[in-house]
């Protein structure tokens, strides 16, 4: 079974920085593309940024020229580099990671940025 797991959250201070990972494991067709996406308390499941497999990169409006999405193929890793963070910024983060037919969700990160 294709897992997609999720680390690195926690809390950190205004200003600070974090970076999240997520792996990828078992069985899954290529190619896929992988994807961050953010969930705040009461609000809706939102996109925070996006990569494909061939490198392409997409960001939401609020995080760019903050955050980085970057991946690993040879460790079937993502990665979100949080810079400069906002209390706007809290939320649960998950991991999408989408072949062209089918899309596989961790269980998401906390992370907390207080006012």
């Amino acid at each position: 079974q294709v897992q997609v797991v999720e680390s690195g959250g926690g809390l950190v201070q205004p200003g600070g920085s974090l970076r999240l990972s997520c792996v990828v494991t078992g069985t899954i067709s290529s190619p896929y593309g992988m994807g961050w996406y953010r969930q705040a308390p009461g609000k809706q499941r939102g996109l925070v940024a996006t990569i494909t497999s061939l490198g392409t990169t997409n960001y939401t409006e609020s995080v760019k020229g903050r955050f980085t999405i970057s991946r690993d193929s040879a460790k079937s890793t993502a990665y979100l580099q949080m810079n400069s963070l906002k209390p706007d910024d809290t939320g649960v983060y998950y991991c999408l990671v989408a072949t062209a037919g089918q899309g596989y969700w961790g269980q998401g990160t906390q992370v907390t940025v207080p006012s």
